[in-house]
């Protein structure tokens, strides 16, 4: 199997042969795992885009958590059905046209404004592939899509190439912004406004408040604010 990265976010698994796929999905994809061999390594627990692919046959874009480093790459614990994922990597693109088998390709086809118009109706795949854009405006109609589910918003919002317009939107929407998870991820997003992180600061759990004001990787001003609201509930 060979695994390319277009970032830490984004990964690429080919399988270069039916009996490949076959092998790994009886020892590992099956029970919704796999391991994807690589220099680059996303942080453990992350989520990540990853999409898996067979040769000449079809594509499958889902989302997977690390959920351990190794020296020579790492575990993922992947979201969608084993069985989905089996059936659309097997299928023939000439069977079922349009399809999940070869939405990675017929996306990447696609004009930029073919994808906007796209993004606000795409289904689960179709809105995976979308993603792996890195796109803050294809982000903002993914959001107007009324399938998109709270943890692919979630995906959104730990994505660092987000734009305040995106970050706001989803801030705004009171069933994402009432999801900690959701909340934190804004917070902690260096693309986040500053105004916007400093207003959600205080609505995130205690334990959450400490380690921002201790993190490097935080703004100065939203470091201090969290240190003076740990300092004040102390």
């Amino acid at each position: 199997m060979k695994v390319t990265n277009e970032s830490l976010e984004c990964f690429i698994a080919e399988f270069e042969s039916d009996e490949e796929l076959r092998r790994e999905f009886e020892t590992n994809l099956s029970a919704g795992g796999l391991f994807l061999s690589s220099t680059e390594k996303p942080s453990e627990l992350s989520t990540i885009q990853l999409t898996l692919r067979l040769i000449d046959r079809g594509s499958f874009a889902t989302s997977a958590t690390v959920v351990r480093i190794f020296e020579g790459g790492f575990a993922v614990s992947i979201e969608a059905n084993p069985q989905e994922i089996l059936s659309s990597l097997t299928a023939s693109p000439e069977t079922t046209p349009g399809k999940s088998a070869s939405v990675w390709d017929r996306i990447r086809a696609m004009s930029y404004p073919e994808k906007m118009i796209l993004a606000s109706k795409a289904d689960r795949s179709e809105r995976g592939a979308l993603i792996q854009d890195n796109d803050p405006q294809l982000f903002y109609y993914l959001l107007k899509n009324p399938r998109i589910t709270t943890e692919e918003v979630l995906r959104i919002a730990r994505m660092t190439s987000i734009s305040a317009a995106v970050a706001d939107l989803i801030a705004k929407t009171t069933q994402w912004s009432s999801n900690q998870e959701i909340r934190s991820a804004i917070v902690n997003n260096p693309r986040t406004p500053t105004p916007l992180a400093l207003k959600l600061l205080s609505t995130l759990p205690e334990p959450e408040i400490r380690h921002i004001a201790k993190s490097t990787a935080v703004s100065q001003s939203l470091k201090q604010a969290a240190l003076r609201i740990v300092i004040s509930r102390g």
